[in-house]
C-alpha cells in the first residue's frame, strides 16, 4: 500500500506486503465486568514495514497497552492474526512465544524496569547472554549502545545512582540490545519532565533508525507522535 492511502486512512491489504514487519488483522479483546462485555480492540488491521517508526496515538484508557500488550505477545484472550516477521505468532506455544520476544522484538515502557542489582551495563548484557551471546560480545555490544547514549561514564553505575532520563537512556539501550526487527514502546517517556523527555525521546528515535529496527510507539503526547514517520489514532477500539 502506498503512503499516499496510508495516510487516507486505508485498511491495510489482506495479505501482508513483504516488507511488513508487523501484520496485524482482525485484533479483537473484550472483557467482562460486572456481568457488562466491555470491548477495547474492535477489529484492529495494521501493518508497520521494516525501518518503519509508527506512533499509536490515544488518550488513557484507549486501548494503546492492551494492543501493545497483545502484538508483544505478554498476554492471551485476543482473536484475530499476529504475523510477525512472516511468522503468525498469535496462537504459539509458550516457548515459542518467548522465542519470538527474545529474538525478535524490543521493549520499553513508560517505568524502566531496570534491574536493581545490576549495573547499566550489566543490564543490557543481560539480555544479550540469554539469547545466546558471548560475555565479551555482550560486553562490546553494551558499551557501544550506552556510548551512544551518551552514557560511557556510567557503566557501572547501578539504577539507583543514575537519572531518570538516563536510566531510561539505559532501557532504550537493553531493548535494542539483541537487535530486534521491531521495538514495542509504550509511553517511552511519559515518566520523564517535558526537557528530559525531548531528549531522550530523540535518541531513542535516532537509535532505532541507524539499528534498522521498526518501532511501534503508543504515547498520548501529540507533539512526540508528530517527530515519527506515520500516526495513527486509536478510538473506541478502532484505528483511524
Amino acid at each position: 500500500m502506498t503512503d499516499a492511502a496510508q495516510r487516507a486512512g486505508q485498511r491495510p491489504s489482506a495479505t501482508p506486503g513483504p516488507d511488513a514487519v508487523l501484520a496485524v488483522r482482525g485484533l479483537r479483546r473484550s472483557f467482562e465486568q460486572a456481568g457488562v462485555r466491555i470491548d477495547v480492540l474492535r477489529g484492529i488491521d495494521l501493518d508497520v514495514r521494516r525501518g518503519e517508526i509508527v506512533a499509536l496515538l490515544g488518550p488513557s484508557g484507549s486501548g494503546k497497552s492492551t494492543f501493545l500488550q497483545a502484538v508483544g505477545l505478554l498476554e492471551g484472550g485476543f482473536e484475530g492474526s499476529i504475523r510477525i516477521g512472516g511468522e503468525e505468532v498469535a496462537e504459539l506455544s509458550d516457548a515459542n512465544r518467548t522465542r519470538v520476544r527474545r529474538d525478535t522484538l524490543g521493549f520499553v515502557y513508560q517505568f524502566h524496569h531496570l534491574l536493581p542489582d545490576f549495573t547499566a551495563a550489566e543490564n543490557v548484557i543481560i539480555p544479550q547472554l540469554v539469547r545466546g551471546a558471548s560475555r565479551a560480545d555482550a560486553q562490546a555490544r553494551a558499551e557501544a549502545l550506552l556510548g551512544v547514549l551518551g552514557l560511557a561514564e556510567r557503566l557501572t553505575h547501578r539504577p539507583s545512582k543514575l537519572s531518570g532520563g538516563e536510566q531510561q537512556r539505559v532501557a532504550v539501550a537493553r531493548a535494542l540490545a539483541n537487535r530486534p526487527a521491531l521495538v514495542l514502546a509504550d509511553e517511552p517517556t511519559g515518566n520523564l519532565d517535558e526537557a528530559t523527555a525531548d531528549i531522550v525521546f530523540a535518541e531513542f528515535l535516532r537509535l532505532v533508525r541507524e539499528e534498522g529496527s521498526a518501532a511501534l510507539v503508543a504515547t498520548h503526547n501529540e507533539r512526540i507522535a508528530a517527530k515519527m514517520d506515520r500516526v495513527l489514532r486509536l478510538h473506541d477500539g478502532r484505528l483511524e
